[in-house]
C-alpha cells in the first residue's frame, strides 16, 4: 500500500521536512516512489510550502492514503485528502 507522508530532513531544531508517496512498510526517512513537495514550518508565511497539486490528485486517485498530518498540509494547500474532489473556496497553487 502506497501512503502520503513526511520525511523529516533538516538540522536540529530546523526541522524541514517533504512529501512523498512511500511503501507503507518503508521507514519514515526511508525511500520515496515520488517526491510531491516540501514544508518548511519556520520559515515565513508565504513561504512554508510547495506541493505538486496535480501529483498528488494522481496519487489519491490510486488509492494512496495520506498520514494526519500531510492531509492538514494539503487541506491548508486547498487539495482535498479524498479523491475525486476539490475543496471549495481553495487558493490557487
Amino acid at each position: 500500500m502506497v501512503v502520503l507522508r513526511l520525511k523529516r530532513m533538516g538540522r536540529i531544531h530546523s526541522p524541514f521536512y517533504r512529501l512523498g508517496a512511500m511503501d507503507k512498510r518503508s521507514p519514515r526517512d526511508g525511500r520515496v516512489i515520488e517526491q510531491l513537495g516540501w514544508y518548511s514550518p519556520t520559515a515565513p508565511e508565504g513561504k512554508q510550502m510547495e506541493l505538486k497539486a496535480d501529483r498528488i490528485r494522481y496519487w489519491l486517485s490510486v488509492g494512496a492514503q495520506p498520514s494526519e498530518t500531510a492531509a492538514s498540509l494539503m487541506r491548508k494547500a486547498g487539495i482535498d485528502p479524498k479523491p475525486g474532489k476539490a475543496l471549495e473556496n481553495a487558493p490557487a497553487a
